[in-house]
């Protein structure tokens, strides 16, 4: 019975590890003009918010701005939003609730923050944080713009 345990939940591992999930793609064209990362027009900040992670492959989860859903995240995409320059909530749908990262934002400023899957007890859940620009765009460069919200 512990080996057939043992296997099944290698063989479950190695599914969630493989399996992709999709969500609704932006064009190319919007895709690549967003990646230029051109400051937001003055009162205002620019959000990328993008998943890199090798973990949770066949996992999609909500991302929110301030309570609003923005769209369903999944392997090697990103979201682009501009909102209001001043304090936010960034969260995302995790195993049991949402978890959140709270940033204070300035005008005429990208902010740049990583959504990552860490394994769960029943199914991997999501964490947010903040990354530097650098990192961010380093990042999102190799990825495609899903849409959002």
């Amino acid at each position: 019975m512990k080996q057939l345990f043992t296997k099944a939940s290698i063989i479950g591992v190695a599914l969630l590890l493989s399996a992709c999930a999709t969500v609704p793609m932006a064009s190319v064209e919007e895709s690549n003009t967003t990646k230029q990362f051109r400051s937001p027009e003055k009162g205002n900040s620019g959000l990328y918010i993008y998943r890199d992670s090798f973990i949770g492959k066949a996992l999609k989860k909500n991302l929110y701005i301030d309570d609003k859903f923005i769209g369903e995240s999944a392997p090697d995409v990103f979201f682009y939003k501009t909102i209001k320059a001043g304090e936010h909530k960034i969260s995302t749908e995790s195993e049991f609730s949402n978890n959140d990262l709270n940033i204070k934002t300035e005008s005429g400023k990208n902010y740049f923050i990583r959504q990552y899957i860490k394994f769960g007890v029943f199914v991997g859940g999501a964490n947010l944080e903040q990354v530097s620009e650098e990192e961010g765009k380093k990042a999102i460069s190799k990825l495609n713009m899903a849409v959002s919200h």
